[in-house]
């Protein structure tokens, strides 16, 4: 009997999921533990494995297609067996979306759908669609539609003079005249890609007299696209986080001189920690001395969060994923540096699980390796505040009446005010940078 593959739920809170890439084909062999596809769910990029031995008999969900969890999506079997009914499947095609209109500057966009190129309808004449933009709803005439196939302009501003407002042929020659179509040059290769990719050349630079290829691939290139999964996910909660918590910031500048030498002085000895590894041991243990910056509210009441759990930004390709690392106020330093080493290079394989990037009670972002001076970060939702760490500068400080250089760090850190008022921030900000900076707490931790 064919074994039914189904949609993996993969954490409690993945309710659906959309098939990236199928890596076997109908008619493979699979054997257990192949990789059979990958899921993109609101989280991440997954591979799943094969439970089952046999041959790939029948594809049921396509390529770029979202299903709900346990949604049959392929049979496994012997080859030829016979393939159950299934019932219809329950897709949900990814959301269509308009260009983003520009934010205001300091302010996150707001996230807005973007459109996906539709699929057009075969006309009532029986010749196939058009590559070209044509509404589905605007009354063009067989003989008009015919010609709209040659010529790369978008209809819609052409007004139609037939019964109804039907756009006729004597309307598509008249608008192309009035737009001077015929002035212009284009090249047959340029003309045959823009067809294929519905671009109004009218649309164009309106200084241009010869459309190119190249400036066809400029179009294409800026049409909008669909946003993944991820980082639609990402627009919501931010815009979501920035519009409803009242953001406030308090930056404190941390020497990291002394931290810096003692960590040369471990690494001449095999031990080799991040800089990050000693900003989230020192960020946990303020946390556990400050619980109300380890809670969360809802304008009426205050949660507290008994255990730290540790986000730590890692920037993907797709955008930024936050892994969770568990108890890292109680947990050994050694092993706050394993479980970060670990998740972080599961994180950049794409093999993060729903549950590991679930559950933080406070973020780190760190952006020191990209030579940034300072930034805010938006609060992660759910949590309080976040702490944003900027690049480590060599720094002209005074020092018993002396200038001397040091390593000075700025962290700033974001507080949701209707919890953190500007006093408590301040003291927290101060308790992560004591810490930084008091070296014999680093060698009880790393030298015993």
């Amino acid at each position: 009997m064919a074994q039914t593959v189904i949609m993996p739920k993969l954490g409690q809170t993945v309710e659906e999921s959309t098939i990236v890439k199928w890596h076997k084909q109908e008619g493979n062999l699979i054997a257990k533990g192949d990789i059979l596809f990958e899921i993109e769910t609101d989280k991440a990029v997954l591979e799943v494995e094969s439970f089952f031995e046999g041959t790939l008999l029948k594809i049921i969900v396509a390529e770029g297609v979202t299903v709900p969890v346990t949604t049959p999506v392929a049979f496994i079997g012997k080859q030829g067996e016979p393939i159950p009914d299934v019932p219809p499947i329950p897709t949900q095609p990814r959301p269509a979306v308009a260009a983003l209109p520009a934010a205001p500057t300091g302010q996150p966009a707001a996230p807005v759908p973007m459109p996906v190129k539709d699929a057009q309808p075969a006309p009532a004449d029986g010749t196939p669609a058009s590559a070209s933009v044509i509404p589905k709803q605007k009354p063009i005439s067989p003989r008009a539609r015919r010609l709209l196939k040659e010529y790369p302009i978008n209809p819609d501003p052409i007004v139609g003079t037939g019964p109804g407002k039907r756009v006729t042929e004597k309307d598509v020659l008249a608008y192309l005249d009035a737009k001077n179509y015929h002035q212009l040059r284009i090249t047959p290769t340029a003309k045959i890609l823009a067809l294929k990719e519905g671009i109004d050349i009218l649309s164009l630079e309106p200084t241009a007299t010869r459309i190119t290829v190249e400036m066809i691939k400029r179009a294409v290139a800026e049409k909008p696209k669909a946003m993944s999964k991820i980082r639609q996910i990402i627009a919501r909660r931010l815009t979501r986080s920035f519009t409803s918590i009242p953001h406030f910031y308090v930056t404190v500048s941390t020497d990291m001189t002394a931290l810096l030498n003692f960590r040369k002085e471990l690494k001449k000895v095999g031990q080799a920690y991040s800089v990050t590894d000693f900003i989230m041991k020192a960020t946990a243990l303020a946390l556990a001395q400050f619980p109300v910056v380890n809670s969360t509210t809802d304008g009426q009441s205050i949660r507290w969060h008994s255990r730290v759990h540790l986000g730590m930004a890692v920037d993907m390709k797709e955008g930024l994923v936050v892994p969770v690392i568990r108890d890292a106020d109680i947990i050994s330093f050694d092993e706050l540096h394993a479980r970060s080493m670990r998740l972080i290079l599961k994180a950049r394989a794409g093999k993060l699980l729903p549950n590991e990037m679930t559950g933080s009670t406070f973020t780190i972002s760190n952006m020191g390796m990209l030579d940034v001076d300072h930034f805010t970060a938006i609060i992660n939702p759910g949590e309080s505040a976040i702490l944003a760490i900027s690049s480590i500068r060599e720094t002209p400080v005074v020092r018993k009446d002396r200038i001397v250089i040091r390593s000075i760090m700025a962290m700033t850190l974001s507080s949701d005010h209707r919890l953190v008022d500007g006093a408590m921030a301040a003291r927290f900000a101060h308790q992560i940078k004591a810490y930084l900076e008091d070296i014999e707490l680093w060698k009880s931790m790393t030298l015993s």
